[in-house]
């Protein structure tokens, strides 16, 4: 128990320090080779902070253990969503670009409903990976070729920026060259720390009998989602919104694709997917990420009071599986009062939020074009009198 602990804080210890240099690197990377820093959210800080995941995935393939590897990844992926965005608004409101709302939460959406349909018939199966792994070539292909070329998202938003960050240094490729470094050793450190805070938590709740699925929904997911929780948090204090935003939401479409994916290659005969992941885990994973479609869609940000509101829908999530573990007596008064009260309650918040943005931008049009109505009538005015 005291090896297990001592692990844990020394886990936890890294991850904060390792977050820190991974997200002043992809910063870097971003000034230096004028690329986006939702891009570097989306392919360095993800593809990074998803290779706990990736470990564990294919640790668990390896050995037989296929409810930890499918649940490590779910339960991610849930935790990305309601507990680091959450987390990550409550320390600053987070600004959502148009990007996210019109290309990488489809593209989240997308890829959960299709492991969903992949996994009806019990299984993530070798050929299933393949499709899986292009998949995400071509998403990152298509992402990296989008941050170069878009003239909004790169000359706009870099000029200062470039100019800030050039600004007594030396040469571009010493610069590209440090940050890279800062970002290969954030990587590491993140990933070791992980590793050591999964396997303290692990041998921790092994030691009460819980089960393999409920370990890589809880102790597993939350362990290696810590890296993008700490990378997103630390990005959202140094007021970098697009790297946390972007960390959170493509993780999820690393931790599908490429975790997943190389899992079922790897694996003989593919991943095996547990019942109680199709009826329940699964669909609350696409749940949550439709639940961002109306956060982002009012004023395209997340609030302080939506990110408490995830938060504490992720600590529901996580004492209904504990409370489903246990068998405890009252778990199903529980269930009553999510399903009757809660989200009933949450869903009519945000739709009334949904409403009183449309009111406001039709307002705000009406304004607009009743200003340029009178614009041309003076226009015409003085014409006349000239």
């Amino acid at each position: 128990m005291l090896q297990a602990a001592g692990l844990i804080l020394i886990g936890l210890i890294g991850l904060v320090v390792g977050g820190e240099l991974l997200v002043r690197g992809a910063s870097g990377l971003a000034i230096a080779a004028r690329i986006s820093p939702l891009v570097i959210g989306i392919t360095v800080v993800s593809f990074g902070t998803s290779a706990p995941e990736l470990a564990v995935t294919v640790q668990a393939s390896l050995a037989d253990a296929p409810a930890l590897a499918v649940g490590n990844v779910v339960g991610s992926n849930i935790a990305n969503i309601l507990l680091i965005l959450g987390a990550a608004a409550l320390i600053a409101p987070l600004t959502v670009k148009s990007r996210i709302i019109k290309v990488d939460l489809p593209v989240v959406l997308a890829c959960s409903a299709a492991l969903w349909l992949l996994s009806l018939d019990g299984r993530v199966g070798r050929l299933d990976g393949l499709v899986m792994v292009l998949a995400l070539c071509v998403y990152l292909v298509w992402t990296l070729m989008q941050g170069k070329t878009d003239p909004d998202d790169v000359q706009a938003e870099f000029t200062q920026a470039v100019a800030a960050g050039t600004e007594g240094q030396g040469g571009g490729a010493g610069r590209l060259f440090k940050q890279a470094l800062l970002v290969a050793a954030g990587l590491v450190l993140l990933v070791l720390a992980a590793q050591a805070m999964v396997s303290g938590a692990g041998d921790i709740a092994r030691l009460f009998g819980v089960s393999e699925l409920i370990i890589g929904l809880t102790i597993i997911a939350i362990g290696t989602s810590l890296p993008e929780l700490v990378a997103s948090v630390l990005a959202s204090w140094r007021g970098e919104g697009d790297i946390a935003v972007g960390n959170a939401v493509g993780s999820n479409v690393f931790n599908i694709l490429a975790v997943l994916g190389i899992g079922a290659l790897i694996a003989p005969g593919g991943i095996p997917v547990h019942p109680d992941v199709l009826t329940l885990d699964l669909p609350i994973m696409i749940a949550t990420a439709l639940f961002c479609i109306p956060l982002f869609f009012t004023g395209c940000r997340i609030t302080r009071l939506e990110g408490g509101v995830m938060v504490g829908y992720f600590v529901a999530y996580t004492v209904y599986l504990a409370l489903g573990a246990t068998d405890a007596a009252f778990t199903r008064s529980f269930e009553v009062a999510m399903l009757g009260f809660v989200i009933p309650i949450t869903v009519l918040a945000i739709g009334f939020s949904v409403v009183q943005t449309l009111k406001r931008r039709r307002s705000d049009a009406h304004a607009r074009c009743t200003d340029v109505r009178q614009s041309l009538a003076a226009g015409k005015k003085d014409s006349a009198s000239d």
